[in-house]
């Protein structure tokens, strides 16, 4: 097989981005890759590489694609980055922005961000096997989960790349969906001569398509490795323990009703979308509740309408820490006893300060800090980066973390209050084996704690940790 990209002892020129070791790497014909290996291990700075964004010092990266289409390497490879985020083209969005409906005009419709080609037969095939026919007048930002890994899919496919690179692809969608997504991917391998490499924090989602495996660990690139066999090496190696951790204790401290939530009736919808009809649901101080259901069926407006954070909770009857709301309390009387993580706000949290700050404004749920914190409350920030194996990181700007980095600073600004009702969607998402379990640890721990109360979202039940006691499953309208 002839190698389509190859590197041969290549160092990179940047310092501070530099790979520990020189980079050995070649893709063959025919090949498909997951580079797989710690958060901050150096698989996005390989895939800067492979791409050209990070200029190697000796060696450049030799690319061999097919001479019958254009010589610049951003035509031949498209890389997609799936961090919770819709694109850079998705006119300014800002959190709350996918509750307040009417602002979702500023947003484009999904038929202004497709590019325009002449390959008609080229684009009928991509909108059938996505079905983008139907979702060409819907606004980008309005797009479920899978709808819009498909939108990304198709736009990045139109001009025809030999190598896609897809960054954690499966995150955020249930298991259906991260089906169909692997299916689709198996399709588009069958029917043309492109080639995959994958990003992936979870073993356990390599696909069946994928030849090949590359360890990148402690920005060392390591060797490649039949699917198979790194498969069958890895699984001998999943251990999973409980380790008890001492959390800090609260900053605030006030009593807080027996009564956490209350939803009689509850009807949020769209234009002529239904999300949620005629919910009750009731959780009381302490309880521990998984919170489930298919993309798309209201599990993040639902939480939005308790976190205070959607405009249409004025207009249903929902009673919050024993207060009716619209009662006369403002949204900061209700989110100081909340802490909150979600994909809402990794993707609206653009504010490039130092990961210490960004815990910091977790204490008055701030989007960015604009309250300088005292002493004393700097010092907790501190303490919950240390119970998160984050303290090296305080000084440095979130912008620069990588994923993984990013969510386990925001999940720190979450826990940081060491609050009466913990929200927690998704948390897990794009976290390694290790932090994953470490996370899961923390959540027991803060379980353990009495009168506290918890709702998580996972689209995996092995997310879930021990401690939970009650479940709602939402069902798609």
């Amino acid at each position: 097989m002839q190698p389509i990209i190859e590197i041969t002892k290549g160092i990179t020129r940047h310092p501070s981005y530099r790979m520990k070791e020189p980079v050995d790497f070649d893709l063959l014909e025919g090949e498909h890759i997951a580079l797989v290996g710690p958060n901050a291990g150096g698989k996005s700075r390989l895939v800067d590489i492979l791409t050209g964004r990070w200029p190697l010092l000796m060696n450049e990266v030799k690319y061999h694609f097919p001479s019958s289409t254009s010589g610049l390497v951003c035509d031949h490879i498209k890389y997609i980055t799936f961090r919770d985020s819709y694109g850079d083209s998705d006119g300014g969005y800002y959190y709350q922005q996918r509750w307040n409906s009417q602002d979702k005009e500023i947003t484009p419709l999904v038929s202004e961000l497709l590019p325009k080609t002449d390959d008609v037969e080229w684009m009928k095939t991509l909108y059938d096997l996505f079905g983008i026919e139907e979702m060409l007048d819907k606004y980008i930002v309005l797009l479920s989960s899978g709808e819009l890994r498909k939108f990304q899919l198709t736009k990045a496919l139109l001009g025809r790349p030999s190598l896609l690179i897809l960054d954690n692809p499966f995150i955020g969608l249930d298991a259906k969906t991260r089906d169909l997504l692997k299916e689709l991917l198996q399709q588009l391998i069958d029917k043309t001569h492109l080639q995959v490499i994958l990003l992936l924090s979870r073993i356990d989602e390599i696909p069946s398509f994928i030849t090949h495996v590359i360890p990148v660990v402690d920005c060392v690139c390591g060797e490649k490795i039949a699917r198979e066999e790194y498969v069958q090496q890895e699984n001998k190696n999943v251990s999973c323990t409980f380790e008890r951790c001492s959390l800090p204790n609260p900053i605030y401290q006030e009593e807080v009703s027996e009564e956490i939530i209350q939803l009689n009736k509850v009807s949020i919808r769209y234009d002529d979308r239904i999300i949620l009809k005629d919910l009750d649901w009731t959780v009381m101080r302490g309880e521990k509740w998984a919170l489930t259901g298919d993309n798309g069926s209201g599990k993040s407006t639902l939480l939005s309408l308790v976190c205070a954070d959607n405009p249409q909770s004025y207009a249903c009857d929902i009673s919050l820490f024993g207060r009716k709301r619209g009662s006369g309390e403002s949204i900061w009387e209700i989110k100081k006893h909340i802490g909150y993580v979600s994909p809402e706000i990794h993707r609206a949290y653009l504010k490039n300060l130092p990961a210490i700050d960004i815990v910091a404004s977790g204490l008055h749920d701030s989007v960015g800090l604009y309250v300088r914190p005292r002493v004393e409350e700097k010092c907790v920030c501190e303490q919950w980066m240390q119970v998160f194996g984050i303290e090296e990181l305080k000084d440095r700007n979130f912008l620069q973390l990588s994923s993984g980095e990013q969510r386990l600073v925001l999940l720190a600004r979450a826990f940081v209050k060491n609050p009466d009702l913990l929200i927690l969607d998704e948390p897990l998402h794009g976290l390694d084996e290790k932090n994953r379990q470490l996370v899961k640890n923390i959540i027991e721990a803060y379980c353990q704690q009495p009168n506290k109360t918890m709702i998580m979202v996972s689209h995996y039940q092995d997310e879930f940790p021990t401690c939970m006691t009650h479940s709602l499953h939402l069902k798609r309208n």
